[in-house]
């Protein structure tokens, strides 16, 4: 297939048209509809982007002219639309969370290898430049035996940005509603920092202790703060928030030596034994994901056969997210 026809299939999620417009931007793929069981979210994002709205999804994966959608749905409604949408013959790119359990992740999977389908899960900071970096320094061995490794990712959009004279900020209300949303800061910006934590340190720690707040009062936690303890000693630290001004820091420490990035000024720097600072330069990103999964559709070599890289690592993204909000207990 060289050339790809996509819909969006749901507008709950803040991220809906970026995907949408990667959609209309990458030379391979063009944008013809969007659903959404809410005819209000989902007419918004089709006016914008000049395609047509339907409130029939059934009517929508029937099309031939369709072969592949975007899923910005309700994270619970996931499950169903994904699983829809493979039964109907369409590739899938999907918000992350992939579902709200791995049971429910790994049998997607399987239907989508068993009918040769392309799945892939937005996880974009595992491609930026700064991730690889890391990555490699920490595989090098330079930083003797990792000890400690923290990623922090916020933003004010529960708190600051809003219309005029509403009580919360530019995120919306729906995100701190905990039936369709499945969790809160943690569970949505949250996943970043987890899976670049679990990419460092390694995706299964013997620990998970888990601290949730509620500055606003919402129905979910709007700042969280995750501590994992790994068999061999080292300890990871996830932070996010809804509440905070906006930051993104990794640092990653062992024996021998730390890394170090903060998106104030794309710096990287690694820090020897001896103190010594030294800046290190910020690699080209890898292709983003969903270039990734336009390749593995129109190249004819989509997902069946083994797990992918990316398949893998949203399996034990979900499965690290759910311990958290279990860890959390009274206070999620």
């Amino acid at each position: 297939m060289p050339h790809m026809n996509v819909a969006v299939l749901g507008c709950w999620h803040v991220h809906a048209k970026d995907y949408a417009r990667s959609a209309t931007t990458h030379p391979d793929t063009t944008l013809v509809a969007a659903w959404d069981h809410d005819p209000a979210l989902g007419r918004a994002l089709a006016d914008d982007f000049g395609i047509e709205f339907t409130d029939d999804l059934d009517a929508l994966l029937a099309r031939d002219d369709v072969h592949a959608v975007t899923i910005t749905t309700e994270t619970t409604a996931h499950t169903e639309v994904i699983a829809r949408a493979l039964a109907a013959g369409k590739h899938v790119f999907t918000e992350k969370l992939l579902a709200p359990t791995v049971e429910e992740c790994e049998r997607l999977l399987d239907q989508a290898r068993a009918a040769g389908l392309a799945l892939v899960v937005s996880l974009p900071r595992l491609s930026h430049g700064y991730a690889l970096a890391v990555r490699d320094v920490v595989a090098s061995g330079e930083l003797g035996r990792l000890t400690y490794a923290r990623v922090r990712l916020s933003h004010d959009g529960g708190v600051h940005g809003g219309e005029p004279g509403a009580a919360g900020g530019w995120l919306p209300d729906r995100f701190f509603d905990p039936a369709p949303s499945v969790g809160g800061a943690l569970t949505d910006l949250g996943c970043h920092p987890v899976y670049l934590t679990q990419l460092f340190l390694g995706e299964d720690p013997a620990v998970v202790r888990a601290v949730y707040g509620r500055v606003t009062g919402r129905g979910v936690e709007d700042h969280a703060v995750v501590s994992l303890g790994y068999a061999d000693g080292a300890i990871g630290v996830v932070e996010a928030g809804f509440v905070s001004d906006d930051a993104f820091t990794v640092d990653v420490h062992g024996t021998e030596g730390s890394v170090h990035y903060t998106d104030e000024g794309a710096r990287l720097w690694r820090r020897g034994p001896d103190g010594k600072v030294e800046d290190l330069p910020v690699p080209a990103d890898a292709p983003e994901p969903f270039a990734q999964w336009v390749s593995a559709a129109t190249g004819g070599t989509p997902t069946s056969g083994a797990v992918t890289d990316n398949q893998r690592r949203a399996v034990e993204l979900t499965r690290l997210v759910v311990r958290s909000n279990e860890a959390a207990g009274g206070n999620a």
